[in-house]
């Protein structure tokens, strides 16, 4: 890159923030920034690692920011009423947003491949990038999760990836609009369905994401996608079982760890056999997503197989942390209807009862969704589960805190489920161990806040002993120890 540019990341430690940012200091970049999340004591080893990548970090209070040849770099979130905001005004620094920046280096690759969808979007882009890497394509990757293939010591946080190719893969955000910056050589759009927007909104988003495209990418099974696909009749199509498909599965065998499956290529008539060790019908479908794109890269299908093969999964994505004692425990980013109930069904397609602590993302999207995650919850958990939801993340900030984990409780409940809203995550975290018996599966679900991965950790270490005095020091949404 010509003209090394300094930037400052206002929130470097956000999922779709510290990938950008370790793209652009691999680039050559310099790069600093801070985080409310590193005051706050939460995460200390995210904000360590960066560190140790160069990256230098100051308190979100403004005196970071010294000049206007900085370009500050923030989310939609971040308003003007931040230290760092102010003071970048001030100083008559150059302010970007994540999106913009990101829509940039996407739009100038010479061959971009945005991955979209409502859910699976960090697992598909995971699974296109190592296909794509072992292929020898060398992509460049921007993703919202820790991809395991790429983690190391010395990349602990591996959400991104700079390669020498003029390959770039990145997920696409639709829930704040800024899908609609972005014009894709290749558009993968696994679904849509209630999230953040109206499903008008989401139509209109994603049709013009797909309109953009030179190639598109559909998926048969879901029915917004499945319209799309109708009114877009050159896109590769993939299905679970629609062999009018241009991929589909054959011969689906789910197991409590992963999941193998035949692809089927209409077109050639070709097959390849695959074992994944990531669990669930979904994971096949983000799989053929994959695929397809590989498919559109050049890449062929025994060769994409074979990478799929060796994919590890994504962290937080139905990450197993162990087993104690006949009980083993999961952790997930499931945090809405659509993420939940796939969660839901990958685990209830073997026996034993499930014990689910979800807390919710916030307090906006309880609000907007409360019926669905009562139905979803309702539809998928069995009369012996129980869930337990704490209350939802705040970091601060004016919401709009009407509706409660209690309400949603409440609903569950009168669907017929056992639903709890014990209060804060450390007395979720007690009744869990109350709960707990040998053959259930614990699930810990949400989304926004690191520290949820460490609290699952925690549970596992909990049930190590059962007979002991437990130690019972439950990781808070601030990171402290409750």
């Amino acid at each position: 890159m010509k003209n090394h540019k300094h930037y400052f990341f206002c929130g470097i430690g956000g999922s779709g923030m510290l990938p950008l940012a370790l793209i652009l200091l691999d680039q050559g970049n310099n790069v600093e920034g801070s985080d409310r999340s590193l005051d706050q004591g939460r995460t200390p080893e995210k904000f360590d690692f960066l560190r140790s990548r160069g990256i230098r970090l100051h308190p979100q209070d403004g005196s970071g920011l010294v000049s206007r040849d900085q370009i500050v770099v923030a989310s939609a979130a971040i308003e003007d009423t931040v230290p760092d905001m102010a003071t970048a005004i001030k100083v008559g620094a150059t302010r970007r947003s994540r999106a913009q920046l990101l829509s940039e280096l996407f739009n100038a690759a010479g061959c971009s491949i945005g991955v979209a969808g409502t859910s699976g979007k960090s697992t598909t882009t995971g699974m296109i990038s190592w296909i794509l890497y072992q292929a020898g394509k060398s992509p460049t990757v921007m993703n919202g999760a820790v991809m395991k293939n790429f983690q190391a010591p010395d990349a602990l946080f591996a959400s991104s990836l700079v390669g020498t190719s003029n390959i770039f893969v990145s997920e696409v955000d639709e829930s704040d609009g800024s899908i609609a910056a972005y014009d894709p050589h290749v558009a993968v759009v696994s679904n849509i369905s209630l999230d953040h927007k109206s499903m008008d909104e989401l139509r209109a988003l994603f049709g013009g994401f797909v309109a953009r495209a030179g190639t598109v990418i559909l998926n048969l099974d879901n029915g917004e996608t499945a319209r799309m696909a109708r009114e877009c009749p050159d896109a590769i199509t993939y299905s679970l079982g629609h062999e009018a498909a241009d991929l589909f599965a054959r011969d689906i065998e789910p197991a409590p760890t992963g999941i193998a499956f035949t692809v089927c290529d209409r077109r050639t008539g070709e097959t390849a056999a695959i074992r994944l060790a990531t669990p669930g019908r979904h994971n096949v479908s983000n799989a053929l997503a994959a695929m397809a794109a590989g498919l559109a890269c050049g890449v062929s299908l025994q060769d994409a197989a074979g990478a799929l093969n060796t994919f590890t999964g994504i962290l937080r994505r139905f990450d197993i942390v162990g087993t104690e004692n006949g009980i083993t425990v999961i952790d997930d980013f499931g945090h809405n209807p659509d993420k939940i109930a796939a969660t839901l069904r990958t685990v209830k397609h073997f026996p034993g009862r499930v014990l689910v602590l979800f807390q919710p993302h916030g307090f906006g999207p309880l609000n907007k969704m409360r019926n669905e995650f009562a139905a979803c919850f309702a539809e998928n958990l069995d009369a012996e589960d129980v869930l337990l939801i704490p209350e939802p993340v705040y970091f601060g900030g004016t919401v709009d805190r009407s509706v409660s984990s209690e309400d949603v409780a409440g609903d569950i409940n009168a669907l017929g489920r056992h639903a709890e809203a014990p209060g804060d995550r450390a007395a979720c975290g007690d009744r869990l161990l109350e709960l707990a018996r040998p053959g259930d599966r614990i699930l810990v679900m949400g989304a926004r806040d690191d520290t949820l991965s460490l609290f699952a950790r925690n549970v596992l270490d909990e049930l190590k002993d059962r007979h002991g005095e437990p130690s019972r020091h439950w990781p808070s949404a601030t990171g402290s120890v409750a």
